[in-house]
């Protein structure tokens, strides 16, 4: 039977789960240690956001989805409908926050709908549960027009990581599965067997520390001054409450994590996840990602795998930067998979097998 309690049981699930995720990550070494990896270019920096005018307003509001959250005081498609009404208001909301570098508190809380994973799960067991977040539509609004700004800005200036195919303009599954395919191809003309090391990661959007996004904003793609207060404000202060039909729980903060349901959610965890892509550099492993999903991928000739073991030991380097960045390496997820000829991919994956019972 619904209840407020109810709603109340799945808010603190849902907080709990993220808070016992950073928990159990094992984050052995300082904070100062954390920050041991710097960027190698100094390039231009951002400082203020530019303010709108009418026309850019209104082409960002009628390219937005029409979605409607249970906050919001007007459904979206009448707000649409009647934004010539409304269109000096919210030019003056928008512009106030982007040059005074602070995010509404009211756009902050999030409407959040538990969603049953699969149809024939248990219903009555919360863990068989995932949360659908909604935000208010002028919050979301006000994320786009700094997400425009920031894509810019770090297109110009080469800040995201080429191998990084998740929520870019022009970059898809396909582009990753493109390249990923093009190089096993490749490896294959040449006689060479492919090994694909898949890495998966535990509600990584969630566990994202705000101190180490802070600083990869100021350090790593250089904001400064008002764009990075606005970040800041953007972060902090933020919750949620359940709702479930006309129950709603209690409201509950929300202090990790890049917040679900948001625009800017993706660009920040790319951006977060950035000295990674210095790791595989540094130890020439060829990868490729879609957002939190990362694939790891070597070329070996037969019946030589010391290119695993070596793979297998970046790896242990990958988790333990992970695990400094409050990310967490499910390992019972994490797979690894040869392509090529078929005997040699059977003995491929036998030595696979036989390396993570010994890991």
């Amino acid at each position: 039977m619904l209840s407020d309690s109810k709603c109340n049981d799945f808010a603190s699930f849902f907080s709990e789960k993220i808070i016992n995720i950073r928990k159990a990550i094992s984050t052995s070494s300082s904070y100062a240690e954390v920050r041991q990896i710097w960027p190698q270019y100094q390039k231009d920096t951002m400082s203020i956001f530019e303010a709108i005018d009418s026309k850019i307003l209104e082409e960002i509001v009628q390219h937005l989805k029409s979605s409607t959250c249970y906050l919001d005081t007007l459904p979206t498609c009448f707000f649409k409908s009647v934004l010539n009404c409304l269109e000096a208001d919210l030019l003056e909301v928008v512009n106030a926050s982007l040059l005074s570098g602070t995010f509404p508190n009211s756009m902050k809380t999030a409407v959040v709908k538990p969603l049953l994973k699969k149809s024939n799960l248990d219903n009555t067991i919360l863990s068989n549960y995932r949360p659908i977040s909604n935000l208010p539509f002028i919050g979301k609004f006000i994320e786009k027009v700094v997400c425009n700004q920031l894509n810019r800005y770090l297109n110009s200036n080469v800040y995201l990581d080429d191998f990084q195919s998740g929520f870019r303009t022009h970059h898809s599954t396909e582009t990753a599965l493109i390249k990923i395919i093009n190089d096993s191809r490749l490896n294959s003309d040449s006689g060479k067997i492919s090994v694909l090391v898949l890495l998966d990661l535990s509600a990584a959007f969630d566990t994202v520390d705000h101190n180490i996004l802070i600083e990869r904003l100021e350090n790593w793609v250089r904001l400064s001054r008002m764009v990075l207060k606005w970040f800041r404000s953007f972060l902090e202060g933020r919750g949620f409450y359940v709702s479930i039909e006309e129950h709603k729980s209690k409201w509950t903060s929300m202090t990790c994590g890049v917040p679900q349901g948001s625009i800017l959610a993706p660009l920040l965890f790319n951006l977060y996840m950035l000295p990674l892509s210095q790791i595989m550099r540094k130890n020439q492993i060829a990868y490729h990602s879609y957002a939190d999903d990362t694939q790891i991928y070597l070329a070996l000739s037969p019946n030589d795998y010391s290119p695993i073991d070596s793979v297998c030991q970046r790896t242990d380097e990958i988790n333990s930067w992970m695990c400094q960045n409050f990310l967490q390496l499910n390992k019972e997820k994490t797979e690894g998979i040869g392509f090529g000829n078929k005997d040699e991919v059977f003995k491929v994956n036998a030595y696979l097998d036989s390396r993570r019972q010994t890991t």
